[in-house]
């Protein structure tokens, strides 16, 4: 969940978003309800993912209808654990009939609508984003009815309705910014003379600019939803609640001894997330850097943790190591000219290949006649390319360059001083070379945060603990 202050702004008016798992049941939801109201002054608005593992079902869901007959789709476990949660949820936060209504109606146009995937026996990216949509349209009318069967004003809002619009990239939708800000800002202003009320609005979701359609901002979503709100109407401060401490040095399943960064440029927060980190959706920094609010990462299972503040700038006169994460699966791709050195072009045509077969490219590394870059296709395709297609892929440069691949490969990042890049640098270097991992590839670019290295998947997780321990164990300094 996300909230953010509306209204009347005063200098400690501050947005908030709750995740899926600090909602993940009625039980959550009651406590995120009082994390809320320990803010008065601050007049929040509220942005709130889908309660638990709903998403996940929902997407399941979908998969399941395809092999499911119609007139079966109504026994289909995903759906019927939705329902149940659901209803639960509105009977132990004891909701308005109303309500109960509305949940049934939704939960209705749900079942209508896994019946049509099934007769049609096609999930296009436009129904899955539909499908999906019902978790946080769920969830935020369950939550506004339990904040005013409490004495708190709320009301439910659809994002969309707001004023949410993206292009009609389905499942990973863009926000248009300069249609969606000035929107947001009108349907969130309290007018003179209007009863104020706590908006609770859905994460994640927008409206197709041309189609008009239920849109999604890909998973995470919701975390830009909190910061585009929040820019939208001028905040110093937005929060984003989780269930960890703040942003760590590390990702806590690999590192038993990661700890919380208490604060982060938005800067090192884009490369942490857009590099493995899972805490942040990398495109919330958008919002946040170019409309100048600050965003806290907050634990909503532990909300006395100071958590980690995010923001334009922070004094780098101390700092060395802030995190290191880590991105496996990923392709390297090692290119090399068939032509003299100094080739004209030559960069430019290496990259219209991926931009032709709409291939995101992530590291790059250079020199006269050969260049080598990483590609985490997830990131377009949403599954691994198979080999027959990273062999077409190879057979696109030819006439311009020798092209060969290796998969199984990992991205370590070092987010770090790159103003102290030969004493990170030396320290990295001893320590790998201790444990016998190799180095692939190494790229630092003209990032001043991130100093990224390449090394074997199997060698990946020793790497981080390994780095982790040089950098921030008790015997480091």
């Amino acid at each position: 969940m996300h909230w953010a202050a509306v209204g009347k702004l005063g200098l400690g008016a501050r947005q908030a978003r709750f995740g899926g798992s600090s909602v993940a049941t009625a039980e959550r939801m009651k406590e995120v309800a009082d994390i809320i109201c320990s803010f008065p002054h601050h007049l929040p608005c509220v942005v709130l993912s889908a309660m638990g593992k709903t998403t996940n079902l929902l997407l399941q869901a979908g998969d399941e209808a395809l092999r499911t007959p119609a007139g079966n789709i109504a026994n289909l476990a995903p759906l019927n654990a939705i329902k149940d949660l659901h209803r639960a949820a509105a009977e132990e936060l004891g909701v308005d009939a109303e309500t109960r209504e509305e949940v049934e109606m939704l939960l209705t146009q749900l079942q209508q609508l896994l019946v049509g995937i099934s007769i049609m026996q096609d999930l296009t990216p436009r129904a899955k984003d539909s499908l999906v949509s019902f978790g946080e349209r769920l969830s935020t009318r369950l939550f506004a009815a339990y904040l005013n069967a409490q004495g708190v004003a709320a009301r439910q809002y659809d994002a969309f309705d707001l004023g949410v619009i993206t292009n009609d990239n389905f499942v990973n939708a863009e926000v248009n910014y300069e249609l969606t800000l000035p929107a947001v800002r009108e349907s969130l202003t309290f007018k003179p003379g209007q009863r104020r009320h706590l908006p609770i609005v859905t994460g994640f979701l927008g409206r197709g600019l041309q189609t008009g359609a239920i849109t999604t901002l890909g998973r995470g979503g919701s975390d830009l939803t909190c910061t585009l709100l929040g820019g939208a109407l001028g905040l110093p401060e937005v929060q984003v609640w989780k269930d960890v401490d703040g942003v760590l040095t590390a990702d806590p399943r690999v590192v038993d001894s990661a700890r919380p960064v208490s604060e982060l440029t938005f800067e090192e927060a884009t490369e942490l997330a857009f590099f493995g980190a899972t805490v942040l959706h990398p495109l919330a920094m958008q919002p946040a850097h170019e409309c100048n609010v600050g965003v806290r990462v907050k634990n909503s299972y532990n909300r006395q943790a100071p958590g980690t503040l995010i923001s334009e700038v922070r004094d780098m006169s101390t700092s060395l190591m802030t995190s290191i994460v880590m991105k496996s699966n990923v392709t390297l791709v090692d290119v090399v000219s068939t032509r003299m050195m100094g080739q004209f072009g030559f960069l430019a045509k290496v990259f219209k290949v991926f931009s032709d077969n709409k291939i995101s490219v992530d590291v790059v590394a250079t020199s006269e006649v050969s260049i080598s870059l990483t590609l985490d296709p997830a990131k377009i395709w949403e599954r691994d390319l198979i080999a027959e297609e990273l062999e077409g892929l190879m057979q696109d440069f030819e006439g311009v360059a020798k092209a060969h691949y290796r998969r199984g490969m990992a991205i370590i990042s070092l987010i770090c001083n790159v103003q102290r890049t030969s004493q990170i640098l030396e320290r990295t270097f001893r320590v790998l070379n201790r444990e016998n991992i190799r180095v692939q590839m190494m790229s630092q670019g003209a990032s001043k945060t991130n100093i990224a290295l390449i090394v074997e998947d199997s060698e990946a997780k020793h790497a981080l603990r390994v780095l982790h321990d040089e950098f921030f164990g008790s015997g480091s300094s």
